[in-house]
């Protein structure tokens, strides 16, 4: 993370994605991700306390471990957990639409790159596409 402080997602994105230049580590992420959304689908199937406790520990376990043995480095949850938790939905889109590796080639090369989206259209006049299939929000 940059000594500045972001103050929105698409200013803390990029850092994010700079934390997470590893495959292996998008990887644990991956599965983290996946099994946070199980975890979560059955609590709201069974309505079992068990399943809802195990959605941070299953979420973030895999995560903080990519993180302390693979990427060396700490991880965003601990001071911007929300906005962590919505970096790894939003990873986990680009790797299955398979556009993160170019963004994480994107923001590896500016400190302050804008969050690029996947929508397509531009919603900030003035700023250049990062890739063919995306837009700077």
């Amino acid at each position: 993370m940059s000594d500045r402080e972001p103050t929105t997602f698409e200013e803390f994105w990029p850092e994010y994605v700079r934390a997470h230049t590893k495959p292996a580590t998008r990887a644990f992420h991956a599965a983290g991700t996946a099994l946070f959304l199980t975890s979560a689908v059955a609590f709201l199937a069974t309505r079992k306390w068990k399943y809802l406790a195990a959605v941070p520990v299953v979420g973030y376990g895999p995560a903080w471990v990519s993180h302390f043995f693979i990427e060396g480095n700490m991880p965003a949850t601990f001071k911007h957990p929300l906005w962590s938790l919505r970096g790894d939905f939003e990873m986990m889109a680009r790797m299955l639409a398979g556009t993160m590796a170019a963004e994480v080639e994107r923001c590896a090369h500016t400190e302050t790159a804008p969050m690029v989206t996947m929508q397509g259209e531009d919603s900030a006049p003035g700023y250049a596409h990062a890739a063919p299939d995306a837009t700077v929000h």
